[in-house]
């Protein structure tokens, strides 16, 4: 993960539910921003369509779409997915399907990453869900298993990212959501950071939306934050 610049670490959540408002933001953005993220609620209307025309037109794009089923399923969905071109693709941390993950991106430039625990989740969350850790300990225990299974890298939230960096070494991405710049309001995110902090922390990478997308100026809001980066860096 060496030789990055603020550019290359900055990915902008597009989270809008139609290709026409998240090409309406990439237009706004230009040259300002060089990597997109799409999920679900913009892969199941036409996102991933659109995400193959970013990769044509020389964009980098993450597919978050937090793979988990039997291993052949999950293998056979990473090799269709490593073949679109697209640079980073998510994966529940549970080690066999990291395993299959793994195997079936093997040979393609695909950045395979692991989701420890989501930012929305919190301790009571997680108890509620029945898990015996609390988040710090489950972001630790799945981050050494993402590095075992030998992923790409982890997603975390940016308050666990200087222990995971620990954990996974100075290889892997460790991608952040979870960003606020200071004063922006936190949303239905529970554990967040400054773009600035996150970097300082160990993020090699971190996932900006509402900040941006939600900005008046969008292509000023991203700027920003780009500046912060480097300032941090």
């Amino acid at each position: 993960m060496t030789n990055r610049t603020a550019s290359d670490q900055l990915i902008v959540a597009l989270d809008v539910p139609t290709v026409l408002e998240a090409a309406g933001i990439v237009e706004n953005l230009g040259e300002a921003v060089s990597f997109y993220k799409i999920g679900y609620q913009l892969a199941f209307c036409g996102g991933l369509q659109l995400a193959d025309e970013l990769v044509r037109a020389g964009k980098r794009v993450f597919l978050d779409m937090k793979l988990l089923d039997i291993d052949n399923t999950v293998a056979k969905g990473v090799e269709a997915i490593a073949r679109t071109g697209v640079s980073m693709l998510t994966i529940h941390a549970y080690p066999k399907a990291m395993r299959a993950a793994v195997e079936a991106a093997s040979g393609s430039g695909l950045c395979l990453l692991g989701v420890t625990v989501l930012t929305s989740m919190d301790d009571p969350d997680l108890a509620e869900a029945g898990y015996g850790d609390d988040a710090a300990t489950l972001v630790h225990k799945r981050a050494r298993q993402a590095r075992e299974a030998g992923m790409g890298g982890i997603v975390c939230s940016a308050a666990e990212a200087a222990a995971v960096r620990a954990v996974v070494g100075p290889d892997l991405a460790v991608v952040t959501p979870g960003i606020r710049p200071a004063g922006a309001a936190a949303g239905d995110q529970k554990r967040i950071v400054t773009p600035g902090d996150a970097i300082t922390a160990g993020a090699s990478h971190l996932v900006v939306g509402r900040p941006i997308v939600a900005a008046p100026d969008r292509a000023a809001a991203a700027l920003a934050i780009l500046d912060e980066m480097e300032a941090a860096d």
